[in-house]
Formats: C-alpha cells, sequence, structure tokens
C-alpha cells in the first residue's frame, strides 16, 4: 500500500511538473509571437521610409551635381544631408536585416550539427549579440543626448537628430536579438519555428 501510494505521488509531481513546464513554455511562445509582429510591422514601416530616404538621397546628389558641374556655383549642405539620410536608411533597414539573416555568416559548421546542439549554439551567440546590443543602445542614447551640443555644418539642426539613428539601430536590433533567443531556446524542447526568416521575408 505504501509503495502503490508512494508511486501514485510521484506520478503526480511528474505530471504537475510537466504542466509547469508546458505553461512556461506556452507562455514563451507568446512572447515570442508578440515580439514577431512587432518585429516585422517595424521591418514594413522602415522598409517604407528607407525607400523615400533613398530616393531624398539620390536627389540631394543629383542636385550639387547639376549646381557644381552645369551651374559651376555647388552647394554647401547636399553632401551633409545625403550623408544624414544614408545613416538614417540604413538604420531602419539594419534590424530588418538582422532578423532575416542577411548579414555574413560562417554556416559550414551549422549545417552538420545536431537540431539540438545547432539551437544551443545559436542562442549562445544570440545572448551575446543581445547584450553588445543593449550596450551599443545605451551608448547610442548618450550619444543622441551629447548631440544637441553641436549643429550640422551646412544647416541648421542639431546633430542630435542625425545621431538618434543610432539608438533607432541597436534598439530595434536588441529587440529582435530578443525574438531569436526566445527561438533558439523553444527550439531546444522542439517548440516554436525553426526560424524567423520566414517571418522577416
Amino acid at each position: 500500500m505504501s509503495n502503490q501510494t508512494h508511486s501514485s505521488s510521484g506520478n503526480f509531481n511528474q505530471l504537475a511538473a510537466e504542466q509547469k513546464e508546458t505553461a512556461m513554455l506556452s507562455m514563451l511562445e507568446k512572447a515570442h509571437s508578440g515580439l514577431g509582429w512587432v518585429n516585422q510591422l517595424f521591418a514594413k514601416i522602415g522598409a517604407s521610409i528607407a525607400w523615400v530616404l533613398v530616393a531624398l538621397m539620390v536627389a540631394s546628389i543629383l542636385l550639387q551635381v547639376f549646381f557644381r558641374y552645369i551651374l559651376n556655383d555647388a552647394l554647401p549642405w547636399p553632401e551633409e544631408v545625403a550623408r544624414a539620410l544614408m545613416i538614417w536608411m540604413m538604420a531602419l533597414v539594419a534590424a530588418s536585416a538582422y532578423r532575416s539573416g542577411s548579414f555574413v555568416a560562417i554556416e559550414m559548421l551549422h549545417d552538420y550539427l545536431p537540431n539540438k546542439v545547432r539551437h544551443f549554439l545559436k542562442l549562445i551567440l544570440a545572448v551575446i549579440a543581445m547584450l553588445i546590443l543593449y550596450r551599443l543602445t545605451q551608448l547610442g542614447i548618450d550619444f543622441f543626448e551629447r548631440g544637441f551640443r553641436t549643429r550640422a555644418a551646412s544647416f541648421h539642426l542639431s546633430r542630435a537628430w542625425i545621431y538618434l539613428a543610432m539608438p533607432v539601430c541597436f534598439g530595434s536590433m536588441f529587440v529582435v536579438s530578443l525574438e531569436l533567443v526566445l527561438a533558439e531556446f523553444l527550439g531546444l524542447f522542439n517548440r516554436g519555428p525553426n526560424s524567423v526568416k520566414d517571418d522577416a521575408c
């Protein structure tokens, strides 16, 4: 009778532990899905704005070419405006590129690893990247605040609004890194998507 009671107690504890694990993984899946929605929305908005910035950048460069080589009277501001537009364009699409795996990567070893080992290795790398991006976001915010002390050389605008691209870039990549960390952690339990690349496309 005692052994039967002990066995029933053990089964109950095991069932309770499994239910807790399932509930935790379900919560993480919801968090991952929420982050995916946020990152995908930012990617779409960022890409739309980036196209406008590219068009404005090309227009400012062509305007300078016209004034410098046709009218022989170069304008003082197009180069600096084009540079600022290029910085912001990059800042708005960097997170999307990171999320879709478009950055340069060495995957020679990755393809030959067992599934769980691959997820564990990618989880470690994603955590390291997340910590670095968190620190870069902090530095970007500090750089933005210090930018109010100076103004652009050729037009009347505080450099802070140009430097704001840094925390936007690193902050959005940090949020993507959170999604990637959750994706790889869930992958260890054969839960969640194998990759966020499909969602990013």
